[in-house]
């Protein structure tokens, strides 16, 4: 056996995450800090398996049901690999061509899609009070459907992206933070500047802000979220920010100077959002089917963000950060200014300078969502880890 692979299992025989196994995964706020720890050391074991061309498949058959009701790239191909990577085939649900239309209900679909299921990723992040109940209504309704035989085997149901929280994205974020910076326990006391940024564009969901702020703090960090009067974010995620910066020695505080945020900053964060309100106003519009008040709300914001434009992240904003050489973080993709669109979120020579760093950021999601089917499905991952490395069965043929 690999001697890393004992590594990664000795870290996990000195972690509680009994409560993961047959269970979903959604905030990050609701998990131990034992059950984080967990994923981000089978996400790394995963890595160090498939590096050194050793099959990661737990799978003989079954399926992942990906779910998207927003667009996708990063994230959609992510979850079609992770679940590869263990062995599962993928499908995914274009709901335009079920029988959603016809009435099918919430229950009725989860259980219809699952007979041979192990995973269903759901992405909902549109509509404020809207995407993580319909996550929660998918969980109960396959839970429900396993305890009364229905189903052979209760799904996992893995949160890519909600709208309160993105999970796999800012644990894949925290986990390049931990590698960059040699460790987990080297993040406590770092600033971390999570600031709104312009763009050109409208309605970006607040769960990366909201998952920055609700992650960060947990590992000790001093978070800063910047952004211009008027674009708050949900008032319980900030509370819950508070608390937990109270709890782990670090700290959490609000500013409307994005110069003030990134003064200093060991890692900065520079991602649009649409004010909390507005995304609550949007939502109403859409239940009401209101379209002509969705497209004045439209305008309208889009002539707020105009007002910001000043929100960018410059070379000059860069060279005040800590030594001049803060990591820039990105969920991707950016507004780039004279690239992708004439004014956005970040400089071009900004983002080149840290292109290769992003796309490591961005690789770590696959092995992040991996690692949450792998300790939902794994009984005992520590002797799963094992058999995989002792079998060293080859990936692919390299003679």
């Amino acid at each position: 056996m690999s001697a890393n692979i004992q590594e990664y299992i000795d870290r996990l025989n000195k972690l509680d995450f009994k409560k993961m196994y047959n269970g979903s995964f959604f905030k990050t706020w609701e998990k131990t800090d034992d059950e984080l720890h967990a994923v981000f050391t089978v996400a790394d074991a995963l890595r160090n398996l498939r590096e050194n061309n050793i099959s990661t498949r737990i799978f003989d058959s079954g399926l992942g049901i990906s779910i998207f009701r927003d667009n996708s790239t990063r994230t959609r191909f992510s979850f079609a690999s992770a679940c590869n990577m263990l062995g599962l085939a993928v499908q995914d649900m274009d709901e335009k061509k079920s029988q959603i239309a016809h009435g099918e209900t919430v229950r009725e679909t989860a259980n219809m899609i699952s007979f041979m299921a192990d995973v269903i990723g759901i992405r909902d992040d549109m509509y404020i009070g809207k995407g993580l109940k319909y996550m929660h209504d998918v969980d109960d309704a396959v839970t429900e459907g396993y305890k009364d035989g229905i189903l052979e085997q209760r799904p996992t149901l893995v949160d890519l992206q909600d709208d309160v929280d993105h999970p796999t994205q800012l644990m894949a974020d925290t986990l390049h933070c931990i590698h960059e910076f040699g460790g987990v326990e080297n993040l406590k006391g770092k600033k971390i500047a999570m600031s709104w940024a312009y763009s050109p564009s409208y309605g970006k969901p607040l769960s990366v802000p909201q998952g920055a702020i609700g992650l960060f703090t947990r590992l000790g960090c001093e978070v800063v979220l910047a952004h211009p009067e008027g674009y708050e974010v949900m008032p319980e995620v900030e509370e819950i920010a508070k608390k937990q910066a109270e709890a782990y020695g670090g700290s959490f505080r609000k500013t409307n100077n994005m110069a003030e945020a990134f003064k200093d900053a060991d890692i900065v964060y520079p991602k649009s959002w649409a004010p909390f309100a507005a995304m609550e106003k949007r939502t109403d519009l859409y239940g009401k089917g209101d379209f002509d008040g969705i497209d004045a709300l439209e305008k309208e914001l889009l002539a707020q963000n105009a007002e910001h434009k000043d929100w960018c992240c410059t070379e000059e904003l860069m060279k005040t950060t800590k030594d001049g050489k803060a990591l820039y973080l990105h969920c991707l993709p950016a507004d780039i200014n004279d690239v992708s669109c004439e004014q956005g979120e970040v400089e071009a020579s900004v983002f080149d300078r840290y292109r290769d760093s992003l796309y490591k950021e961005a690789s770590y999601k696959p092995y992040i969502i991996a690692a949450m089917i792998f300790l939902a499905k794994c009984k005992d991952p520590q002797a799963v880890l094992k058999a995989l490395a002792d079998n060293g069965k080859e990936r692919h043929f390299m003679k």
